[in-house]
């Protein structure tokens, strides 16, 4: 882990980022038909259109991708389009390695600690490779694939025609609606089998996740009638909140999602009191990483890890404990509404509040 990460998300440390999106409860019925058409739709505001996964120093993509959401008492929804003028998939089987064809992705950490968190991609086959990742690639994962959202619904909708060479579509939509239940691993009590949770859960006012979508692109040629893929050449990532490198499991660095129940005229998002906390943290533990491959050791201060200018004025103090194999770094924080408070971060990159 070199101090290039570290820099790059210095740099995606604005105001403007992580990306912000507040989710408004549907006030109809959706239908799940891949066509984002119903009336309840009109009241979601649509994302920011995507971006390179590395942020504004990478070209513009070439085609628009963007997203919106809205919520139930049963469901979170999700609409996307994308624009394509040559639409094709080939994977039918659920649970293959879905970007291999062009693909969108859905990334949700519900309690935003960096841990623990869902991963789901769709083709416009409407197949789906949906995993679990108990904590990210980059500290051990495990990734666990077995893992599926149970009651899931999915639609694709194709403005064209789906793997034909011969003429130029529009693009794709879809739609995901993505029941409570199938998230009840982050609540406390799990249960053992396939029965609902005794008392259903749902969003209530302000409730905020990390969320984020990527898509995945491959350049195509036309070969004997049919698509394929020209030889030799990457894939192309745009996301909605850009990651600063090339890898969607930068919790860190996903979008806020943040839940409300009041109407549009009358709804704001709330900015994460405890962003300059979670920045200051995060810094310190890619230049920590980068410190102990140069020393074989973690560095005791956040000057000894490298880091010349100091944290967030937010920060009003920053320790880091250390041991042989592992460290913990605590950020005290003043929040806008005068309130200390206590975050710490241990370095397999998990983030938690000190609750007093």
């Amino acid at each position: 882990m070199s101090l290039a990460w570290a820099l790059a998300t210095l740099a995606l440390s604005s105001p403007a980022l992580p990306r912000e999106y507040l989710c408004f409860r549907a006030t109809g019925e959706i239908r799940i038909d891949g066509r984002l058409d119903d009336p309840a739709w009109a009241t979601a505001p649509w994302t920011e259109d995507f971006v390179d996964i590395e942020g504004h120093k990478r070209p513009k993509p070439r085609y628009r991708t963007r997203a919106k959401m809205l919520w139930d008492d049963l469901f979170l929804y999700i609409g996307a389009e994308l624009e394509e003028p040559h639409v094709w998939a080939t994977l039918t089987r659920r649970d293959s390695v879905i970007f291999q064809d062009n693909d969108f992705e859905v990334f949700l950490d519900p309690d935003g600690d960096t841990h623990q968190y869902y991963e789901l991609e769709m083709n416009a086959l409407n197949t789906l490779w949906d995993l679990m990742l108990i904590k990210p690639y980059r500290d051990g994962g495990p990734a666990v694939f077995h893992w599926d959202f149970r009651r899931i619904r999915t639609a694709v909708h194709v403005e064209g025609t789906l793997n034909d060479a011969k003429d130029e579509d529009r693009g794709w939509s879809i739609e995901i609606a993505i029941p409570w239940n199938d998230l009840f691993e982050h609540q406390s009590q799990i249960p053992q089998d396939d029965s609902p949770p005794p008392t259903p859960w749902r969003p209530s006012e302000g409730t905020t996740w990390r969320l984020n979508f990527s898509r995945v692109e491959w350049d195509v040629e036309v070969a004997n009638g049919s698509y394929r893929k020209v030889q030799g050449r990457p894939e192309h990532n745009w996301v909605w909140s850009p990651q600063g490198a090339i890898d969607m499991h930068r919790p860190e660095q996903w979008g806020y999602l943040q839940f409300t129940e009041k109407p549009p005229a009358d709804a704001r998002f709330v900015p994460d009191p405890a962003k300059p906390a979670r920045q200051a943290l995060h810094r310190f533990y890619y230049a920590a990483r980068a410190y102990r491959e140069r020393h074989g050791s973690w560095p005791r201060t956040w000057k000894e890890a490298g880091l010349t200018d100091p944290p967030p004025a937010e920060v009003l103090s920053f320790r880091v404990h250390t041991t042989p194999s592992l460290y913990e770094a605590r950020a005290t924080v003043r929040y806008p509404d005068g309130t200390k408070h206590v975050w710490v971060l241990l370095n397999d990159s998990k983030i938690l509040e000190v609750k007093k």
